[in-house]
Formats: structure tokens, C-alpha cells, sequence
């Protein structure tokens, strides 16, 4: 894979940061020197981007069209996924991971959702959500048994929502009877994303229901688990290469090794997930963002009316302008969530700001960029009728707009 000699080097200048810091990553520490900026990467993150830009060109850009259209994920795209070790990106080498950090990993979600936003999620959700979760709360003997999976080979689904519980997620109704020497689990969860594919499920359940949120608790379940059945798959207006189906759980029997963290504690395995997982919705956004624009801004560049090119007309001009800057701004937000979250720092409040001022801008600049290519940016024959389409998404998932406002305000006061 080729991340690993990646992840060495990052390793090698990690070392001689701290020997030049006393201990402390040159991201956030520096005396007597400028600070850096947040756009400006290291060697090694560098070459991951790159890499990642050329790996989306040639293993995922020829499907895109293909996926979006019959609605279903190119097996052999996510062979490559796995076969690039970007499904690991934060598992440590010992698991089969790459064992890099997630400011890579929201490099790598960014750098892909500017070829296909549906690649990113699925990329997204496996390294923020579940990788995660395995890595915080899992017991040696889970990640043993997982994380190499996880790593090389098994797409993994956040079992999460259900028709009563969407932003009151804790409303839910899935239970988790005990029994002797486990649990069995019964209810039904929608909204599942990568359910189709996936081979593992964490899913969210409630051993006692009178404890309300306190008695939820995350169980590792396997995909041919007696009684575990994939429903309906959504026929869904934009991220179509990304299944999103029903999971259901008829009296499903799990041993109590496979708890993930503690029991009752689900809750705060959901939320504490959930906030990274957000800056990498973020970075999601930002990448379907730049997509949409470049693909815009090369088309007007080239496209003549009056004997000029259409971007060099002052309306036009202060659109895009416009929207460079807004880019810039979500990009800002997500990177600087992304160093708040990796130098273990609060960053709640930040995560949640750059999940939802980023969504705005992919709606904002995605509807934008149809319109300043004229009549084409309307057919299937170029991309940005498609980055339009996958924009919406971002205002709904891993929290609503409202939601994320709701948060932010609750921590702004705090701060008076």
C-alpha cells in the first residue's frame, strides 16, 4: 500500500518536530517563528493529496457516470479503495492500517469528493465513524479481531437512526433483550448508509429501556448474523453510488464480547463519533465544492459571447469571486476543526460550524456553477448538474442545519 511509506515519513518528520519544538508538533507550537498556515501541508501530505487526486482520475472518475445513473457502487472501485489502504487511513500499522492521522484522512474525503462526492462518503463514514469508534472504544480482543478487516477488505455501516429517531437520535426503539451470555437484538434502523456492502455493523441499541438515553449501548453485529436482513435500498436524489437502506434486527443474538465500549454508554460512543465525523462531512462538502467549480470555471473560460470569453463579463466575474472566497472560508473551517481535533482540543463548536457552513457552500456554489454554464450545466453531459444534486445531502445528514445552529448557539452563550 502505498500510504505506508507515506506514514514513515510523516513519523520521520514528526521526530525531528519535536526535537526542534521540545516535544510539541510544529502545527501548533512554534516561538520565534511564523506560525503556518492551514493550507500549508507537509511534504508527505502533499504527495497523499496528489496521489489521491491521480488514484480518483484513473480508478474512480470513468464509473461516476455509471454509478450515478443505475444508482449502485462499482465493485471493483471499492477494491481499489482498499487496495490504496484508504479505508485505514488512522488504523496503526499493526492492524494493516496506515497509521497517518486525521488531518490525512480529511485530505483524502476532501480529494476524492472532487471527483465523486459518493466515493468520498463512503471513504468518510468508515474512517471517521467506524474506524474510529473501533479505535477509541474497542477492547484489544474487538481490535484484533476487526480493525484488519476494517483496514483491507470489510465496508462497515453506523446503525444509528430510526423512523422515530433522526436529529432525537436517543429517541430510539431498537432494544437489546439480555440474555444468557449476550444480548438479542430487535428493531429496525433506516437511513443506513453502505449497508448494502457492508460486512460489519455497529448498531445502536437499548438494554434498558426505563434508563431512557442511558441505557443505549454500541454492539458489533456481523452481516450474516441469523435474523439480520438488508430492506429496501433508497432510490435517492444525489450520493447514489452510496447505498442507503433499511436494516432490520429480528431477535438477532450477539455475545456480550461484542459490546463496543461500555454497556449503557452508547450515547456517548454516538456523540463523541459523531463530531469528527462532521468535519469529515465537511471536508465531503469543500471537495464537492472545488469540484463543481473547477468544472464550471473551465467551461466559461473557453465558452465565447460577443467575441469574449463569458468569464471575463464584470456579473460573472463577481460571482465567482464570490465563491472562491466562500470555498476558501469552509476549506478553513474544516482544516482548522480537523488541527482543534487532532491537538485534542475542544472543537465541538468548530466541527459544527465547518459541517455546516461548508454544506451551504456546496449547495451555494454547486447551484451557481449549473448556472454559469448556461443550458449544458443542465444535461447529464457535464458534471455540475450532478455535484448540484449530491450538494443537498449536506444540509441533512450527521445533523440538519438546524441542528448544527441549535449547537452552536448552546456554546456560544456558554462563552459569555
Amino acid at each position: 500500500m502505498w500510504l505506508r511509506p507515506l506514514a514513515t515519513m510523516r513519523r520521520a518528520s514528526a521526530r525531528h518536530a519535536a526535537m526542534q519544538t521540545g516535544g510539541l508538533s510544529w502545527r501548533y507550537f512554534s516561538m520565534g517563528k511564523p506560525t503556518p498556515a492551514l493550507t500549508m501541508f507537509s511534504e508527505e501530505q502533499g504527495m497523499l493529496v496528489e496521489s489521491i487526486r491521480k488514484f480518483a482520475e484513473q480508478n474512480v472518475a470513468p464509473h461516476v457516470s455509471k454509478m450515478d445513473s443505475e444508482g449502485k457502487l462499482e465493485p471493483s472501485v471499492l477494491s481499489a479503495l482498499f487496495k490504496e489502504g484508504l479505508m485505514g487511513i488512522e488504523i496503526p500499522e499493526e492492524y494493516g492500517g496506515a497509521g497517518m492521522g486525521f488531518t490525512e484522512a480529511v485530505l483524502t474525503i476532501e480529494e476524492l469528493a472532487k471527483v465523486d462526492p459518493a466515493i468520498s462518503v463512503i471513504v468518510d463514514i468508515q474512517n471517521t465513524l467506524i474506524n474510529l469508534a473501533f479505535l477509541t472504544y474497542g477492547t484489544e480482543e474487538i481490535k484484533q479481531k476487526y480493525l484488519p478487516r476494517l483496514a483491507t477488505d470489510t465496508l462497515a455501516s453506523f446503525c444509528l437512526s430510526e423512523s422515530s429517531a433522526g436529529s432525537d437520535a436517543f429517541a430510539l426503539k431498537t432494544t437489546a433483550t439480555p440474555v444468557d451470555g449476550g444480548y438479542r437484538i430487535t428493531g429496525n434502523k433506516l437511513w443506513i448508509s453502505n449497508a448494502a456492502e457492508a460486512g460489519i455493523f455497529l448498531v445502536f441499541a437499548n438494554v434498558d429501556p426505563t434508563k431512557g438515553y442511558k441505557g443505549i449501548t454500541a454492539f458489533v453485529v456481523e452481516r450474516d448474523a441469523p435474523g439480520l436482513v438488508i430492506g429496501k435500498k433508497e432510490d435517492k436524489l444525489g450520493i447514489r453510488a452510496s447505498s442507503t437502506c433499511e436494516v432490520a434486527f429480528d431477535d438477532v443474538e450477539v455475545k456480550s464480547s461484542d459490546v463496543l465500549g461500555e454497556v449503557g454508554k452508547g450515547y456517548k460512543i454516538a456523540i463523541e463519533t459523531l463530531n469528527p465525523g462532521r468535519i469529515g462531512i465537511g471536508a465531503q462538502m469543500t471537495g464537492l465544492a472545488i469540484g463543481a467549480y473547477d468544472a464550471a470555471m473551465r467551461y466559461i473560460l473557453e465558452r465565447k459571447q460577443f467575441g469574449k470569453p463569458v468569464a471575463d463579463f464584470q456579473g460573472l466575474e463577481f460571482d465567482y469571486a464570490q465563491a472562491a472566497c466562500d470555498i476558501e472560508a469552509a476549506r478553513l473551517l474544516v482544516l482548522n476543526a480537523a488541527a482543534l481535533k487532532e491537538s485534542g482540543k475542544p472543537y465541538v463548536k468548530e466541527a459544527a460550524m465547518a459541517k455546516l457552513y461548508s454544506a451551504q457552500v456546496a449547495n451555494k456554489v454547486s447551484s451557481s456553477a449549473v448556472e454559469w454554464m448556461g443550458g449544458v450545466g443542465f444535461t447529464k453531459e457535464y458534471p455540475c448538474e450532478k455535484y448540484y444534486r449530491d450538494a443537498k445531502i449536506g444540509m441533512i445528514y450527521e445533523g440538519t442545519a438546524n441542528i448544527h445552529l441549535h449547537t452552536i448557539a448552546k456554546l456560544v452563550k456558554a462563552e459569555y
